[in-house]
């Protein structure tokens, strides 16, 4: 090997494995990636000053490379929230409540509709515009409270949160970290995500339905008063943060109806535009977040008429207000594991690093490639428990970049598969942390069906798990 490693490879790696730990142990990692940047920065610049500069600067870096998907999600969480006042959501929903008969029917369709809602709306927007409606039909038709939670809580923050192929922030964020395009790693999740969401949903009917028939099902249903529809932690959209007048006096009953029809008719549109011109990546979010801000922009002066212009603003700053809230954690890790792609030579400049060295990560992985005998299953297996591990922060997103930048390692080592190894640990952090399996972050799909979240997660585990290690052999495959 023509390149040997200095210490600023050791000193990466050693902060890679310190934030693995922090988040083992449940631990919130912001000051070890800023601990981490400074030392590195530190070895970087060879001065006190540059250290501390490099650590603002790579902040900077963090949100300007951020900056489209925390702009797409804020935006989106505006419109819903909009929707949601005007009641337009229950008009949008109304029809396919309709179509639920029984138990099954229920479950699946809650399922697939909020999974469609989910991949333009994101799932805790979409937790609040379709659980008002369809959880007193299902509830009506036989579904426990808790199998609505499920079927909201594995179709939404599972397959649509960790596919994400309309918004595309999970996957821009792995593919930065992996040094790929969003096009690659969103193609290489297709069967992965097929078989987790096969495997898991079903894995939790059938869990369902054999534990209802053997009188062993609890439905975890809280206290009354205890939770509110909208309650939760910060994450959940509140309809009365917005809902500060008591209707929505420019919106008469045809015209919600015609609005109802035409929202979903414009992100068809978009659909078909991004299909047609092959639009991806930034293209298709500016073209979906575009489309959402001209919603709520005229929504909004035909909802408050001549109070229009402020309520728009005030819509505006709710959806940033979650945004951020969401994403602040983000900032500081997806800082740091950017430094072992591109953001250490742009921040410090080219000597930075060793001469012929090709960045942090891709230095590792070709080390690693001549000294330890790395395979398909040991690289999958890997992904999947550092994806894992990430997700136990309960925010799906925080540690994804990891995943990707493991993934890079493990893909030069291999010479190939780092698109699979980066769609595995996204796929398996965002299971995990997304909000199918960690309590704290189970509370948007809970409060909004009145049932524990900790009894959600307890349900969840065991088809979680069967679908991450039938997603990890697939991936062994596919290597």
């Amino acid at each position: 090997m023509d390149l040997t490693l200095g210490s600023i490879h050791w000193l990466y790696l050693f902060f890679v494995a310190v934030i693995i730990v922090m988040l083992a142990l449940r631990r919130d990692t912001t000051i070890a990636c800023l601990a981490g940047i400074g030392a590195i920065g530190f070895v970087a610049s060879g001065t006190l000053s540059g250290a501390v500069s490099g650590l603002f600067n790579s902040l900077i870096f963090s949100i300007k490379e951020l900056s489209s998907t925390i702009l797409i999600i804020s935006i989106i969480v505006a419109m819903s929230r909009l929707l949601v006042f005007t009641g337009i959501n229950e008009i949008m929903i109304r029809p396919f409540a309709r179509l639920i008969r029984s138990p099954a029917m229920a479950f699946w369709g809650i399922g697939l509709i909020m999974m469609t809602v989910s991949f333009f709306f994101w799932p805790s927007p979409a937790v609040a515009l379709i659980g008002a409606v369809l959880l007193p039909v299902a509830i009506r038709v036989g579904l426990p409270a808790l199998g609505a939670a499920m079927a909201m809580n594995l179709f939404g923050h599972g397959i649509a949160l960790s596919g994400d192929y309309v918004i595309q922030g999970a996957p821009k964020l792995t593919a930065d970290a992996a040094g790929l395009g969003v096009a690659q790693v969103m193609e290489a999740s297709v069967p992965l995500l097929l078989v987790m969401a096969t495997v898991t949903t079903v894995a939790a009917y059938w869990f369902m339905k054999r534990d209802i028939a053997n009188g062993t099902w609890r439905d975890g249903l809280v206290q009354p008063g205890s939770g509110s529809l909208f309650g939760g932690t910060d994450t959940t959209v509140d309809a009365s943060s917005a809902n500060t007048e008591p209707s929505a006096p420019g919106l008469s009953l045809g015209m919600k109806k015609i609005v109802a029809a035409l929202i979903p008719l414009l992100f068809a549109v978009d659909v078909v535009v991004m299909l047609s011109l092959k639009l991806q990546g930034g293209d298709a979010t500016a073209l979906i977040g575009g489309t959402a801000a001209l919603i709520v922009a005229v929504l909004s002066l035909l909802a408050h008429r001549s109070r229009g212009l402020e309520r728009s603003t005030s819509y505006l700053v709710d959806g940033f207000t979650f945004g951020f809230k969401v994403f602040g954690p983000v900032i500081p890790i997806a800082a740091f594991f950017y430094l072992g792609d591109s953001a250490l030579p742009t921040l410090f400049g080219e000597a930075a690093l060793p001469a012929g060295s090709h960045g942090i990560v891709n230095d590792l992985g070709a080390a690693l490639a001549h000294s330890v005998p790395v395979s398909g299953a040991v690289a999958a297996v890997t992904l999947t428990t550092v994806g894992a591990i990430t997700g136990l922060d309960g925010s799906g997103f925080s540690g994804i970049s990891l995943a990707g930048s493991i993934a890079n390692l493990f893909g030069t080592a291999l010479g190939n598969g780092t698109d699979v190894l980066t769609a595995l640990g996204q796929i398996a952090a965002i299971w995990v942390g997304g909000g199918t399996l960690i309590p704290w972050a189970l509370i948007p799909a809970a409060a909004i069906c009145g049932v524990s979240p900790f009894e959600l997660a307890r349900r969840n585990l065991k088809p979680v798990v069967l679908g991450l290690v039938a997603t990890t052999v697939v991936a062994i495959f596919l290597l």
